[in-house]
């Protein structure tokens, strides 16, 4: 089965039952949203996360949201409602919550990806050394475009003198005191290599992203809460490599946290 295309044509290949016949009977059996705000210590900035969450049978699917994005009557209609319907429902974070969750389902992390570990640690801790693992995957490159700011990144990336360039829809500006920009797809003609944040599927730009490192070869790796079992289907067909994350983050706990790498394409 060739690789699709867009996240479009990935959901019509699973309603077609490319991607495993239990689609027919696969429904989210449990509904949550996650809110979460932190501030490490020694930062001086501070962030929050709002993440819907869905299960399928022993996977769970993510997509982080905005603030005040969902209520709770949304997050809870979806519970006992098939995939099927789920995966055309008109708030595009359900449907990708449940498009990971399902696929998740069916081809689980392990079966493909490198399993790795998030040490034991405090948040700021735990948050540097995700960064690493990250940050490994990229190839070299004189400047990253780095979408969906996440300051520990950017540490790892000056620790290895190589330059980037910060953007985030809220603007703002990096620990550094670096301008924050705003609009990715402008930014993408500066720079030889893209890490972003899996949130691109949830705020609708992860297309463009994909069409440009199809057109010009440059490396896409991602960073997938959001998305964790969506984005590898994308491997050697405009995605570089990724790290996955599922559900529980690495946040939510000091303990040690699984994180799954993709380096390259998964096999049929």
């Amino acid at each position: 089965m060739s690789a699709p295309r867009s996240i479009e044509e990935l959901i019509e290949q699973v309603r077609g039952g490319q991607h495993g016949a239990s689609i027919a009977e696969a429904s989210a059996s449990v509904g949550f949203l996650t809110q979460q705000g932190v501030r490490h210590a020694s930062r001086r900035s501070s962030y929050r996360n709002h993440v819907l969450s869905l299960r399928v049978e022993e996977a769970v699917g993510s997509c982080a949201v905005e603030p005040g994005e969902l209520d709770e009557d949304a997050v809870l209609d979806c519970v006992g409602t098939p995939v099927r319907e789920l995966l055309g429902h008109p708030l595009r974070a359900v449907r990708v919550a449940a498009l990971d969750a399902y696929l998740q389902s069916v081809r689980p992390h392990h079966r493909d990806a490198e399993e790795v570990t998030v040490g034991r640690g405090t948040s700021l801790q735990k948050s540097l050394h995700r960064a690493k693992l990250v940050v490994d995957l990229l190839p070299a490159a004189r400047r990253v475009l780095v979408i969906g700011v996440v300051n520990s990144l950017l540490h790892h990336l000056r620790e290895r003198g190589t330059g980037y360039l910060a953007c985030d829809y809220k603007g703002g500006e990096t620990e550094w005191g670096e301008p924050v920009r705003t609009d990715a797809l402008a930014a993408l003609d500066d720079c030889d290599a893209v890490l972003a944040s899996g949130m691109v599927l949830g705020n609708g730009t992860f297309q463009p992203l994909l069409e440009h490192a199809r057109s010009t070869g440059k490396p896409l790796v991602l960073f997938a809460q959001t998305g964790s079992g969506i984005l590898p289907r994308f491997l050697g067909a405009g995605v570089s490599a990724v790290s996955a994350e599922p559900y529980p983050f690495f946040w939510l706990d000091g303990g040690p946290s699984p994180l799954y790498r993709y380096p390259g394409e998964v096999p049929e």
